[in-house]
């Protein structure tokens, strides 16, 4: 494993920001600290910083030895929020606030690109810019989205850009990285069935909506099964269902809600059409009327193939191609997909490993992502440093054509 020297040197005092603000979470445009711990060490290595873009965000902005005049640049991305959960975790460096919890990472994403800051910003090993892109909300809130409406890429124009996500379950030392999609569209359904309520002895005196939701909740998933083409990847889950207020009356209403996630587009056009249509004519069917709404929120995260390839290329030099794997594609979603519609990109994956690094005091859960034992791997920081500096290096040493899009 080839990692820089003075990262390594620096890897402790990084680690050590890392584990404040994971004590310090802040949720979804709430990133004020945060941002202002970041802001601040961007300044003290000389990092120009402008803030504000997505309410919270901060980029800082990193000119190589030619002062930025070649006009080149590229964009890195970590993102800065926390969870809205409880932490079971107990050692120093727990959360501080209640309902609050660095439990997807967000922590060591800050870590890893503020170590590569500080030796970008030192030695300057390139020519054209880096853009430090430390984004706000990813958790729900589209901060990436608010980031580029505000003219992220308008004030900092690059080629393409680069986001990265720790991987619990993989070994240390591992990458993952693929082209295509790799992350699903998150969306949202919210149906309220309108019944007739009536004395449930009665039941012909009135309409149930109960009945009607449980084959509604059946039918969707035909669309899975039977109008979604086999080899395409589709989800549909219901995870609510609310009605009733007592066991001998039937209820005038039922709501279901649930999530749909998918690759594609056209995919999400069919399951979203699909699923109006079920639930309009099974209504119909009894007699029951609908309300039908349909959220979209994440689009799929789809990697683009030279900068993907690139990246890999990138990752073997440092740990070696062998540890350098395809990431199976999950149904998670993630707001990074905003920055790979506007721009060329690959969002990649860096193993934190199965849980060992954990300090006493640790939950008795796993450690994988959102689970309130989590706690991100602070071995990770060097590597995932050497691999936002080699990255940036290698790009911005290569002919403008020869990745740019």
């Amino acid at each position: 494993m080839k990692l820089i020297d003075s990262i390594l040197t620096q890897a402790a005092s990084i680690a050590a920001v890392r584990r404040d603000i994971h004590a310090h979470p802040e949720l979804c445009f709430q990133e004020v600290r945060t941002a202002d711990v970041v802001a601040q060490k961007l300044t003290d290595w000389d990092i120009p910083v402008h803030r504000g873009l997505g309410t919270t965000g901060v980029v800082g902005i990193v000119h190589g030895r030619d002062g930025g005049k070649s006009g080149r640049a590229i964009g890195l991305r970590a993102d800065m929020d926390a969870l809205p959960m409880q932490e079971h975790n107990t050692f120093a460096h727990a959360s501080q606030h209640a309902g609050k919890m660095h439990a997807c990472g967000h922590d060591g994403h800050v870590a890893m690109l503020l170590a590569a800051a500080q030796h970008l910003s030192k030695h300057r090993n390139f020519d054209g810019t880096v853009y430090l892109i430390f984004q706000p909300a990813e958790e729900g809130g589209g901060g990436a989205r608010e980031m580029i409406k505000d003219g992220l890429f308008e004030q900092f124009p690059v080629e393409a850009v680069f986001g990265m996500h720790n991987w619990p379950g993989m070994a240390v030392g591992t990458f993952a990285a693929s082209a295509g999609p790799v992350m699903a569209s998150s969306n949202e359904f919210h149906i309220v069935i309108r019944g007739k309520g009536s004395h449930a002895a009665l039941p012909h005196n009135g309409i149930d909506p109960v009945p009607v939701a449980c084959q509604m909740v059946q039918a969707f998933q035909t669309i899975i099964t039977r109008n979604k083409k086999p080899v395409d990847a589709g989800v549909i889950s219901v995870t609510m269902i609310h009605t009733g207020e007592a066991t001998n009356v039937v209820p005038d209403s039922c709501e279901i809600q649930g999530t749909v996630r998918t690759f594609t587009f056209e995919v999400l056009d069919l399951i979203e059409r699909r699923m109006q249509e079920i639930a309009e004519h099974t209504c119909a069917a009894f007699g029951a009327t609908v309300e039908f709404k349909f959220k979209r929120n994440y689009p799929p995260t789809v990697n683009h193939p030279a900068e993907t390839a690139f990246a890999r290329e990138v990752m073997a030099e440092i740990v070696g191609a062998d540890r350098v794997v395809e990431q199976e594609p999950t149904m998670g979603a993630e707001d990074f997909s905003y920055m790979l519609q506007a721009r060329p990109g690959c969002y990649a994956f860096i193993a934190n490993g199965d849980g060992d690094h954990r300090e006493m005091g640790h939950g008795g859960g796993p450690c994988t992502l959102h689970n309130p034992s989590y706690d991100f791997n602070d071995d990770l920081i060097p590597l995932g440093a050497t691999f936002w500096v080699r990255l940036t290096e290698k790009w911005l040493g290569q002919p403008r054509a020869g990745g740019a899009v």
